[in-house]
């Protein structure tokens, strides 16, 4: 199946000013790259002229001295090309290189500065390969591409200059291939290009398929869908192989054609060139200088052939990265937000007003959601999966933004907080625990140097937690692995609530914090929740209903909506939604 994929076919003004923009910083080791890029595009055509000028005077007057003089000058030369191209492909690839490092570090912050539902819609590998392989090859934009685009360009009009002025008849003959070559890089440059975009789209593709199934790599194997999926992989890996092979295929074509041409060129020079040096029109060193430019002539057409496709698929990476920067769907914070919640003298107080939230427009999880949980007490959320438990806790941190309706901190609309104040109050402690690659220590403090080991330590023991952990190898230094692969799925639990108590934030969202625990770890866990409890505010999302007895409140969840709400015995009075759920846990009614 072909694929047609727009071709850019120039760089785009603003993406030019915008790609500047990172190169500002290295202006001057810019500029010094060009100056000696334009150098050698200078000096590389002076050769044939000093060969031709050493044949007709030097050799053909027998004058030795001259020829001395002559040969050390043109071993000086080239010295000189040696010395000024390993300084130019230096410079060149440094300005590559660092413009590389501050894109791909501005990219990432950006990334996570974003609103959670962007990456709803946008596949992980898909964005790995735009930080990655895309500013990549943005890099070369710098380092090869228009540098030395703008050097090979020098080059030719240089040598097309001294070939006129040496003998415009003989330069005339000579271009006369000239049409058939402007066809053949046409013709190559709009056949490779796109073959090469496909090489990047399927690029992306296969990142975020490796990135999807070896996150995902115990469902694969837990279902035997290994070779199922072994043959999916390879049908994107074989797309991915025919649109590389077809730029091998045209590559291939291209400069053996272009190698013709030239033979074209040195043919009909060799005819017209040594019937003149017969007829004593020309020189001997004239034709020979000739030999020499043709060399120089079409290989600087080749490689700008090949730094055109270069820059085009830099142009694309670049319209792709640019299109990810310019996702404007992170949180702002307000402009005069305010940078502390105001303190009750009981603690924070939580309040929902007629709540409306959806992860897609026309599919509402919220549905004028309506409650308050006074200060310093515990709300537990329970009700069947679906019914907005976890949503719930999404647009209170704002990772979700609500569509309607008012969310209050202590009678003020979390909108008006800056988003670093509000998530400062707030300790969450998910289902899914993320730890990180590192230390038992690095992922309870998440490098914030001001939390100390004891700290650390003393969290961890009212926890109770800290017994297992100096039971591991290294203790706090004990490296998790990626993932915290190491620990099993309790001890992960476990530790993301020492990660939160050592910030001892005054109001603790629990999102099923207990569903992955053994029934000790609970205990542990159950322990420590009511020591702390009584200080600070509590939000509790639970699948057991047993964990919960003690809350102050309970609200009943069903497709969205609050349909019961009470003490745990208020509710089993109530013979209705929350006892079934009740009863159907202990057992003593089927579903």
């Amino acid at each position: 199946m072909t694929i047609r994929i727009p071709r850019p076919q120039r760089l785009p003004k603003g993406l030019f000013w915008r790609l500047l923009r990172y190169v500002r910083p290295y202006r001057s080791l810019f500029i010094q790259g060009l100056l000696l890029t334009l150098s050698l595009s200078v000096l590389n055509p002076l050769r044939p002229w000093i060969v031709q000028y050493t044949l007709d005077h030097a050799v053909a007057e027998g004058n030795a001295r001259l020829l001395q003089l002559l040969s050390l000058t043109l071993l000086g030369l080239m010295l000189l090309q040696v010395g000024v191209q390993y300084l130019q492909l230096w410079t060149t690839s440094r300005v590559g290189q660092c413009v590389m490092h501050d894109m791909r570090q501005h990219l990432f912050q950006h990334l996570i500065s974003l609103r959670l539902q962007y990456f709803d819609r946008h596949p992980i590998g898909a964005l790995q390969t735009r930080a990655i392989s895309d500013i990549q090859t943005l890099s070369s934009l710098f380092s090869e591409g228009l540098v030395t685009i703008l050097g090979e360009l020098l080059q030719l009009v240089t040598i097309l200059g001294l070939m006129f002025w040496t003998d415009w008849r003989l330069t005339l003959v000579v271009l006369t291939v000239l049409p058939l070559l402007v066809l053949a890089t046409w013709i190559f440059k709009r056949s490779v290009t796109e073959a090469f975009q496909r090489v990047r789209r399927y690029v992306s593709e296969l990142n975020a398929f490796i990135q999807e199934h070896i996150t995902g790599l115990f469902v694969v194997q837990l279902y035997n869908q290994q070779e199922r999926e072994a043959r999916k992989f390879d049908e994107l890996n074989r797309r991915h192989l025919e649109a590389h092979l077809d730029t091998v295929r045209y590559y291939s074509i291209f400069f053996p054609v272009v190698e013709v041409i030239t033979a074209i060129a040195l043919a009909l020079l060799v005819w017209y060139g040594t019937g003149q040096v017969v007829a004593e029109r020309m020189t001997f060193g004239t034709l020979v200088a000739f030999l020499l430019y043709i060399q120089m002539f079409f290989r600087p057409i080749r490689q700008m052939a090949d730094q055109f496709n270069s820059l085009q698929l830099a142009i694309v990476s670049g319209e792709r990265i640019f299109k990810v920067l310019d996702t404007q769907e992170h949180i702002p914070d307000p402009p005069q937000g305010l940078t502390a919640i105001p303190r009750l003298e009981s603690g924070i107080e939580i309040e929902f007003e007629e709540v409306e939230f959806g992860y897609l427009p026309d599919e509402p999880v919220l549905r004028g959601i309506s409650f308050r949980v006074p200060p310093c007490t515990t709300t537990a959320i329970v009700g069947a999966t679906g019914s907005g438990k976890s949503s719930i806790l999404n647009v209170l941190n704002r990772f979700y933004e609500h569509q309607a309706g008012r969310i209050l901190l202590n009678g003020e609309a979390i909108e008006t907080y800056r988003l670093a104040t509000l998530r400062e109050h707030i300790g969450l402690v998910q289902q899914d625990v993320v730890l990180f690659s590192g230390t038992i220590h690095d992922n309870i403090t998440l490098g914030d140097e001001s939390i100390s080991r004891a700290a650390v330590e003393e969290a961890a023991r009212r926890i109770g937690v800290d017994a297992f952990v100096q039971r591991l190898p290294g203790g706090y230094d004990y490296s998790v692995g990626e993932r915290g692969a190491t620990l099993s799925t309790g001890q992960r639990q476990l530790l993301a609530f020492v990660r939160v108590m050592v910030r001892n934030p005054p109001l603790l969202l629990l999102d099923e914090a207990t569903a992955n625990v053994d029934s000790e770890s609970e205990a542990l866990i159950q322990q420590a929740i009511q020591a702390v409890l009584g200080q600070r505010t509590a939000l509790i999302i639970a699948h057991r209903l047993s964990t919960i007895q003690k809350a102050d409140q309970i609200l009943v969840m069903h497709r969205g909506q609050i349909v019961e709400r009470g003490t745990h015995q208020s509710l089993l009075k109530a013979e209705g939604y929350y006892k079934r759920l009740y009863l159907l846990q202990q057992g003593r009614v089927q579903a």
